[in-house]
C-alpha cells in the first residue's frame, strides 16, 4: 500500500502539517503526536519519495505573514500573537515586511511560488482589491486590520478581520462633541482614495454633520503619511493656521507627534486642546498626558485571523468577515468644556 502524507495524517489522527514536521524532525511537535505519526510510518513501512524535505515542499505547512508598513508600531502586538497562534495550529510562519507604498499582492505571489505557501495573512494593505488583483494568489488568505471596503471582490472568496474604521472614527469625534467641543481639528494622512485615512476622515465628517457642526476645511490637515515626523510637521501647520479646542488624530503615533508640536506652540493638552486617537498603543500609557484613545483588540484580531485561515486549510471552515469593536481608554488628554 502506497501512503501519502495525507493518509498518514488521517490514520494517525493528526494534521498534514504535523506529519510534515515529524518527518523533518522539527522540535515543536508534542511527543504524543510524534509517537502517533511514527507508529503509522512504521506500521505501513512508509518511505517518502526522494526525501522528507521534498515531501514537505509538496505538502507545504508554511503560512506567510506579509506586513505592509514596517514602521507601524501597532503591528508589533499583532505579529507576536499571530506567530504563537500559527505554531499552535501546527504550521510554521514566514514573516515578510514591505514598505507602505509597496504592492503586498505582488510580494505575496512571489513568496507563494518561492516558498510553496499554504496560506497568507496580510497585515495592512489596500482597501480596493479586484478579482484581477488577487488572481495570482492560489492559496487562501486573510486580510488582518483592514477590509476590502472600496473593492469588488466576492466576499465568499476571501476573509478579513478588522475594525469598522469609519464607525470608530465617528465614535472618537462624538466623544469630543459630548465633552462640549465644536472646534474639532482632524489630523489625517490624506483625503480621498481607498484608504484607512479616508474611512476615518469620513467618520469625522459624519460625526460633525450629525451634531450640526459645519465642516471647516481649515481644521483638516493632511500629513501625507502615517509617519510621526510628517504628523509632527502637519500639526505645526494646523496650529499656526487655525484655532481649535480639540484634535482627532487618525492614529496614536500621529497623535503623540501632534502633542509634542502643540506643546512647542504653547498649546497645553488637555487644558487648551483635547486630543483623541485610534489604536491603543501601549506606549501611549507613558506619554504626558496619557493619550485618550480607542484601543483596537490586537490580540483578538490576530487570533481570529489565524483561526479563520487554519479552518480554510483544514477544510472545515469558510471565508468570513469579522468586524471588531474598539474599547475606549480614557487617558487624560481630553477635558470637558461643559
Amino acid at each position: 500500500m502506497h501512503l501519502t502524507i495525507k493518509d498518514i495524517a488521517k490514520y494517525s489522527g493528526t494534521s498534514v502539517s504535523t506529519v510534515s514536521r515529524v518527518l523533518n524532525n522539527h522540535p515543536d511537535v508534542s511527543e504524543k503526536a510524534r509517537t502517533q505519526v511514527l507508529k503509522i510510518v512504521e506500521q505501513y513501512h512508509y518511505v517518502p519519495n526522494n526525501s522528507a524535505r521534498n515531501l514537505v515542499i509538496r505538502e507545504s505547512a508554511t503560512i506567510a505573514v506579509i506586513v505592509r508598513g514596517i514602521a507601524n508600531p501597532f503591528f508589533t502586538r499583532i505579529i507576536k500573537t499571530i506567530e504563537s497562534a500559527i505554531y499552535a495550529e501546527g504550521y510554521s510562519m514566514s514573516l515578510h515586511q514591505i514598505g507602505s507604498s509597496d504592492d503586498e499582492l505582488m510580494a505575496a505571489a512571489m513568496l507563494e511560488r518561492e516558498k510553496r505557501l499554504c496560506g497568507i495573512i496580510f497585515l495592512g494593505g489596500r482597501f480596493n482589491y479586484s478579482a484581477m488583483d488577487v488572481a495570482t494568489l492560489r492559496v487562501p488568505f486573510v486580510c488582518c486590520t483592514y477590509a476590502n471596503t472600496f473593492g469588488a471582490l466576492d466576499p465568499e472568496g476571501f476573509s478579513s478581520v478588522a475594525i469598522d474604521d469609519k464607525r470608530e472614527a465617528y465614535r472618537a469625534v462624538r466623544f469630543l462633541i459630548e465633552h462640549g467641543h465644536r472646534r474639532i481639528a482632524a489630523l489625517i494622512e490624506a483625503k480621498g482614495g481607498a484608504s484607512i485615512s479616508q474611512l476615518r476622515y469620513e467618520g469625522y465628517c459624519e460625526a460633525l454633520a450629525d451634531a450640526g457642526i459645519a465642516l471647516d476645511p481649515a481644521l483638516v490637515e493632511c500629513a501625507g503619511s502615517f509617519e510621526m515626523e510628517d504628523a509632527y510637521h502637519a500639526a505645526a501647520r494646523l496650529a499656526e493656521r487655525a484655532h481649535f479646542t480639540a484634535l482627532f488624530a487618525i492614529s496614536d503615533a500621529m497623535a503623540m507627534a501632534a502633542m509634542k508640536q502643540l506643546s512647542l506652540h504653547n498649546i497645553r493638552v488637555p487644558e487648551d486642546c483635547s486630543v483623541i486617537a485610534i489604536d491603543g498603543l501601549e506606549l501611549t500609557n507613558y506619554c504626558t498626558p496619557t493619550l485618550t484613545t480607542l484601543e483596537q483588540p490586537a490580540e483578538e484580531m490576530a487570533l481570529a485571523s489565524v483561526k479563520t485561515l487554519a479552518g480554510l486549510l483544514r477544510g472545515d471552515g469558510t471565508n468570513n468577515h469579522v468586524f471588531m469593536e474598539t474599547k475606549l481608554r480614557t487617558g487624560a488628554s481630553v477635558r470637558s468644556l461643559e
